[in-house]
């Protein structure tokens, strides 16, 4: 019985290292192939000319390029935490876009529809996104994920909060 547990071992030993034996020396010559082969490749990309694809850019849809005339719309200056100052500038006839003023720049936003009923207004180019609800409002920037100013309120707000 020892020896055919034994020979059953020599067997399946010599069965099962054959085949990795052989696996171990064919991957070099397959390597040296695949290195030919890739050399083939990279010097037929070489002579391959390129294509130069002219892009438009398109224009943002809510018209963020354009200089902002102030002149004309209402103001809505809010203070927030931290001490930070942000002001809206709307037109009366129009709710679908503001005009946040934010560390000396103005920026457009245009009016996002939400579930909530909260105010969205968010710019496309710059990341701004402002929301505002009854209680307060909070500009954040979208690109780098960050809150900008919370707690902002204007002066209504601050009265009915104390």
């Amino acid at each position: 019985m020892t020896k055919f547990i034994s020979a059953f071992f020599l067997i399946t030993g010599v069965a099962f290292a054959l085949p990795q034996a052989a696996a171990q020396t064919e991957p070099s010559a397959s390597a040296k192939a695949s290195t030919k082969a890739t050399t083939k490749k990279t010097v037929k990309k070489k002579t391959t000319k390129k294509k130069v694809v002219a892009v438009k850019e398109e224009p943002a849809s809510d018209k963020e390029d354009e200089k902002v005339d102030t002149t004309g719309l209402s103001s809505t200056h809010y203070t927030c935490e931290l001490g930070a100052k942000v002001t809206i500038h709307t037109k009366p006839n129009n709710s679908q876009q503001i005009t946040v003023s934010w560390r000396n720049r103005l920026h457009n936003l245009v009016r996002v529809s939400t579930t909530t009923g909260a105010d969205r207004y968010e710019g496309a180019k710059s990341g701004l996104v402002w929301i505002g609800i009854p209680a307060k409002g909070m500009l954040l920037d979208a690109h780098k994920g960050q809150q900008l100013a919370n707690e902002c309120k204007d002066a209504s707000q601050l009265k009915h909060s104390t």
